[in-house]
């Protein structure tokens, strides 16, 4: 194994442990193709799934694996109105099965996530049954203050253009701590501790995923 890979496999290792103390399962694979099989083990016959933004998620090939599978769905982007979005939001914080990527994890294994509306934050803290980041290794950072200035000044940037949000990040290409109409860090969420033990369950893949 190239040593980068054992050192993934070692860090991985040391914060599955750390997950543990914090009531969060936590689980490694080696690439994204392991960790498509391992999102997927967790699902059961006729169960409700949604999800987040996430580019690790469509990364992975999850988002086009579930679009053709037979499970109910709960898709936010085919709301077309804003009656819909509100029984489609409904719906999703009573789902079985919540996907989304973690923006950061701290080396003690908490869990760093900035929005902008908030509904993904939302879940991750009350609702869905089960909730299941996915998250390469590059989002590891040392501690709270770190992962947060990650996520402001190296995730943040290009998921405005990606969304094409009208945001100082999106033209400077670092964070300018901006109040503006289109700010995707409106919600910066530290999840310390799931208080029902194995509700949240991470997957960390042995890759560079997502932002």
């Amino acid at each position: 194994m190239l040593p980068k890979k054992q050192n993934y496999e070692n860090l991985a290792d040391s914060l599955i442990e750390k997950f543990n103390l914090r009531g969060i399962e936590g689980y490694f694979c080696e690439n994204k193709e392991e960790a498509l099989t391992m999102a997927k083990r967790f699902l059961t016959p006729g169960c409700s799934v949604s999800w987040g933004g996430s580019e690790t998620l469509r990364e992975i090939g999850l988002l086009q694996e579930l679009e053709a599978s037979d499970y109910i769905l709960y898709d936010r982007s085919s709301a077309k109105t804003q009656e819909e979005r509100d029984a489609m939001y409904g719906k999703i914080v009573t789902c079985d099965y919540f996907f989304m990527s973690s923006n950061a994890i701290t080396l003690d294994g908490q869990l760093i996530n900035i929005d902008g509306t908030g509904n993904r934050v939302a879940c991750l803290i009350t609702g869905p049954q089960n909730v299941i980041l996915v998250a390469g290794m590059n989002k590891i950072v040392t501690d709270v203050n770190t992962g947060i200035e990650r996520v402001r000044n190296m995730a943040t940037p290009p998921n405005a253009i990606r969304l094409n949000k009208h945001t100082p990040c999106a033209e400077l290409g670092r964070c300018a701590n901006c109040l503006t109409e289109d700010c995707l860090c409106c919600q910066i969420v530290i999840t310390r501790k799931s208080r029902i033990p194995g509700r949240i369950k991470v997957i960390l893949v042995g890759e560079e995923l997502g932002y």
